[in-house]
């Protein structure tokens, strides 16, 4: 099994957010498939380490993520059999995706460049997203005459709607940071030179709030779309049942009756 070069995905914590950059500016960080498991890797320690209370994913140089790196990527298409490419689709792009999603932790994205295919789409599987004012977002796929993956026609219509995900994905026309902050798939667009700052001012505020409830906040919200209100409301009620036994709930609370601002402590 092959090993990435630690210098290919930089990784550090810092007032408790980790910081996850893709490190390949000369490939516009297109993702190959050991920096994969190598971010997924780090999500899963994020999620499980309670030094931990956010995340960002951010990346080095112009580009933010070009997709996947397709040089060596798989068996050439007269070798394959029927399964290869869903195996790989399963076990690649979607495992990373869904690394996002299922984090514990709040992830921010912070965009400073191009980000393109499933560089689009792990931005947008993130809870919040900054992005640098040259960055731009495609749906490349069908440039190369490719059906969008990575979740991208799970994550889009639930974004922008329907009607506005097929426009994005038939063309695949670049979207400025500008519009896709009016389009609602961007939280703020700010000057290239403010990103980093920016992002680590929303994320140390992020890892100062209640770091349980946020967890328990994003999974009601990344479910609300998949089903019915019953199912919405049972599960709110139990993640708030769940929320209330932790000590941060109960700071939250006694703050509030003492008329003081809350110490949160991620538990």
């Amino acid at each position: 099994m092959s090993r990435i070069p630690e210098d290919e995905v930089l990784h550090r914590t810092e007032s408790n957010v980790a910081w996850i950059t893709l490190n390949r500016p000369a490939a516009m960080n297109a993702v190959t498939w050991d920096q994969r498991e190598r971010v997924i890797a780090l999500l899963g320690e994020a999620s499980a380490d309670p030094a931990v209370r956010a995340v960002v994913l951010t990346a080095t140089g112009k580009g933010f993520c070009a997709g996947a790196d397709l040089r060596g990527g798989g068996a050439p298409a007269a070798e394959r059999v029927a399964g290869d490419v869903a195996r790989m689709i399963r076990l690649g792009a979607q495992r990373l995706i869904t690394a996002v999603l299922d984090c514990e932790k709040p992830v921010l994205a912070a965009v400073n460049g191009t980000a393109a295919g499933i560089g689009a789409h792990l931005a947008l599987a993130c809870d919040l997203v900054i992005a640098a004012e040259p960055a731009r977002f495609i749906e490349v796929f069908v440039r190369r005459g490719l059906v969008p993956d990575g979740g991208g026609a799970y994550l889009l219509p639930r974004l922008v709607g329907p009607q506005k995900a097929k426009e994005l994905m038939f063309f695949g026309d670049a979207l400025p940071a500008a519009d896709a902050e009016r389009l609602g798939l961007v939280n703020k667009v700010v000057p290239a030179e403010e990103l980093e700052a920016t992002a680590r001012a929303w994320a140390e505020r992020l890892a100062q709030g209640p770091t349980r409830a946020l967890a328990l906040t994003k999974q009601l919200v990344n479910a609300s779309l998949d089903g019915d209100r019953a199912t919405a409301l049972a599960a709110e009620a139990t993640a708030q049942e769940i929320n209330m036994t932790t000590a941060d709930a109960n700071e939250g609370v006694a703050s509030f009756v003492e008329r003081r601002t809350p110490k949160y402590l991620g538990r």
